[in-house]
């Protein structure tokens, strides 16, 4: 009798996960980084995965495969943050992955853009920051990021109304995190909304127009300090060319 329970359990979560994959919508990319580079000095992630190493850390190495994960970490002679960098063409979708950040001040965003989307600065749509201390989702497209607001904002002179609208475009949620612990974490895109979850549990959603920005073509992984990665998995529920 034990060993049948056990068994219908096993059915049970079996089935449960498949229905949440499901849900997710159809696997259009995964990488669990089992593999080795040629050198050490330079970026060499392989499989599609880009990274800014070049134009911003004069060439050098920022993104380390080992013990089969994907290891971030900024330059000292780095001016911006650490972006690495994979197609992802969606309307609504996922991004399933494992995380560990290592230091308390370390955080990892998940920036989806459409370079092919002009009015906004270098395609920014929107963003799934994780720290921490926090969860923090941005809607940079409506926000920050569009360009004549932008460029108010750099030369100091957003009116006050456009500082309250940047305001709303932004969500944060408290969430406190362990240094040095594995977490697995789901960003989901359904419409105008993003939704965070960490090991399975839902930590927040925002609504915002810009996150329902017909075409996602890429996932930017923002490091600021340091994160490590593993097991990326990309859902496409629908896509919209």
């Amino acid at each position: 009798m034990k060993r049948l329970l056990i068994s219908v359990w096993s059915l049970i979560v079996c089935l449960s996960a498949s229905v949440y994959a499901d849900d997710r919508g159809t696997l259009i990319f995964e990488d669990d980084f089992e593999r080795n580079e040629s050198q050490e000095t330079k970026d060499e992630i392989g499989k599609g995965w880009g990274s800014n190493s070049r134009s911003r850390a004069k060439g050098n190495k920022q993104v380390d495969l080992k013990n089969g994960a994907m290891y971030i970490y900024i330059h000292k002679v780095a001016d911006h943050a650490v972006s690495v960098t994979h197609p992802a063409e969606f309307k609504d979708g996922a991004i399933a992955l494992r995380f560990m950040l290592e230091d308390p001040r370390d955080s990892l965003g998940l920036n989806f853009a459409d370079l092919k989307y002009k009015p906004v600065h270098a395609g920014h749509l929107f963003v799934a920051k994780i720290s921490t201390k926090r969860v923090e989702l941005t809607d940079l497209k409506t926000g920050n990021m569009e360009l004549k607001t932008r460029e108010l904002r750099k030369a100091g002179k957003l009116p006050a109304a456009l500082k309250e609208k940047l305001k709303t475009k932004t969500k944060r949620f408290p969430n406190k995190l362990e240094t040095g612990k594995w977490y697995d974490l789901v960003v989901s895109v359904s419409g105008d909304t993003l939704t965070v979850s960490i090991d399975g549990k839902k930590v927040g959603s925002f609504s915002s127009d810009g996150i329902a920005h017909p075409t996602k073509r890429l996932l930017r992984l923002a490091v600021p300090r340091n994160a490590v990665v593993d097991d990326v998995k990309i859902y496409a529920k629908s896509t919209d060319s």
